[in-house]
């Protein structure tokens, strides 16, 4: 491995240990307030809702998984839908509503009072992602953002954020990762020891 193989590794481990620090010092009780908040919607009938795109995308349907299915104890599946999944109606809104409103139909069609969106967007600022949640809002459903810049639009709408707030989009979604296992964790909990 070269000299400058070596430093680019070294930048990218620093950035990521500077990024995690700083969830350490600063995050911890918006995570447990995030996992508290599913586990209350769940436990009087709500349903979880998950939008993103790209890498949020997949970190929406990764989150459904490990709460439907199970993240590490034998437990209900739990009602988590990612509004990411459904190509055909992905593509038939976008086709003829605009791809900003891909997320917003769903919640028009779906979520209800009571509910939560869990609106992820590194740049706070995806439009189909802050559509989403200001329909969301208004239906009185409650909303949880992911997002890598602080002071984003999607964080002035949101009930509760965790920001990773990093330069990087990769530094931000390895800290997301982090934080929505945490939450899987603590809500999963919740419903074994029913």
């Amino acid at each position: 491995m070269n000299e400058n193989t070596k430093k680019q590794l070294a930048e990218v481990i620093d950035a990521h240990r500077k990024t995690l620090a700083e969830f350490e010092e600063n995050s911890l009780e918006t995570i447990v307030a995030a996992a508290e908040a599913i586990t209350n919607a769940i436990k009087q009938n709500g349903r979880l809702y998950i939008c993103g795109n790209g890498g949020s995308a997949a970190d929406a349907q990764h989150i459904a998984a490990e709460l439907v299915g199970r993240f590490e104890c034998e437990r209900k599946g739990l009602p988590v839908i990612a509004l990411t999944t459904d190509t055909s109606l992905i593509t038939s809104v976008s086709n003829d509503y605009g791809y900003e409103n891909i997320f917003a139909r769903q919640v028009e069609a779906l979520v209800k009072e009571g509910d939560i969106l869990w609106a992820v967007s590194t740049s706070g600022a995806s439009p189909n992602v802050v559509a989403a949640a200001q329909l969301a809002k208004e239906k009185e459903a409650l909303i949880l953002a992911f997002t890598g810049k602080a002071d984003s639009e999607l964080e002035q709408i949101a009930d509760i954020c965790f920001c990773a707030n990093s330069q990087s989009t990769p530094r931000s979604q390895e800290i997301h990762q982090l934080a929505y296992h945490i939450i899987c964790q603590f809500v999963e909990q919740n419903f074994t020891t029913d």
